[in-house]
């Protein structure tokens, strides 16, 4: 097993300087580079820089490692850890200038993330995790409810790019909206699962994000004392179905959800 406080300290570096890097780049035009699923699906040059400069920090440090990015290639590891990176998961509230988007940085070992960093640089934000060692906004331990009581619950989400897909989860998500408190939909999966840990939402469900976007935030919030699932989506494609709530309560809403028809 690697050094994890060593590895830790390499990705909270590493994400504090592709953080810097993209503010620096929000100053001037947002270049969109091209898109991905749909038309609304962007690429912005910040993102493919972002990426560049993660790769070549982790990998000039730790050359057999590992990595796996949202706009690159893949690279298999030879020392067992392997980084998954979202340059800048948020992209479209980045290119409109809503603070609400991150750098995510996760280090996994068989498959199972070990250390995660997210870092919201407009909300001057560091979310961080050790496997083993709880989680922090900063140097402050975070800690999720204790319990999650539908009725009150304030739950975030997120919608896919493509057409069909998000009549799907809007279909889905109306059926929800009854039996909970209210929804948030703020753009950025990475930072909604954040949320969980530090109690700003009570509960988050979305359908289709990719490894990348929850690696580091799912252990946050496990760290933090909620529990985090990957399940199989209703809502088509074959998608992932993510969920995140405290761990009392949380079979009550995964059954919700599931009813739902996500």
């Amino acid at each position: 097993m690697p050094d994890l406080q060593e590895l830790a300290t390499l990705a909270r570096a590493t994400a504090a300087e592709a953080a810097d890097l993209i503010q620096r780049m929000r100053s001037d035009a947002v270049d969109v580079a091209g898109t991905k699923s749909s038309a609304t699906d962007v690429v912005t040059r910040a993102d493919l820089a972002s990426e560049a400069l993660i790769r070549e920090r982790l990998l000039g440090a730790r050359p057999t490692d590992g990595f796996i990015g949202e706009e690159g290639d893949d690279l298999a590891s030879s020392s067992g850890v392997t980084w998954v990176v979202d340059p800048i998961d948020g992209t479209v509230n980045y290119l409109y200038g809503i603070p609400y988007y991150a750098v995510s940085i996760a280090a996994q070992v068989e498959g199972r993330t070990v250390v995660g960093v997210v870092r919201a640089p407009a909300l001057r934000q560091e979310f961080w995790a050790v496997e083993g060692g709880g989680s922090f906004e900063g140097q402050v331990a975070l800690r999720a409810a204790e319990s999650l009581d539908l009725p009150s619950a304030l739950v975030a989400t997120g919608f896919g790019y493509e057409a069909k897909v998000r009549d799907a989860q809007a279909r889905a998500m109306a059926a929800l909206l009854p039996d909970v408190r209210d929804i948030r939909r703020h753009g950025s999966c990475a930072l909604d699962i954040c949320g969980v840990a530090q109690g700003t939402a009570d509960a988050y469900v979305e359908s289709g994000p990719k490894l990348w976007d929850h690696a580091a935030a799912s252990l946050i919030a496990e760290e933090a004392g909620a529990h985090f699932a990957v399940e199989p989506s209703a809502t088509g494609g074959g998608r992932d179905l993510l969920l995140c709530a405290p761990r009392a309560g949380f079979a009550e809403f995964a059954e919700l959800v599931r009813h739902c028809g996500f």
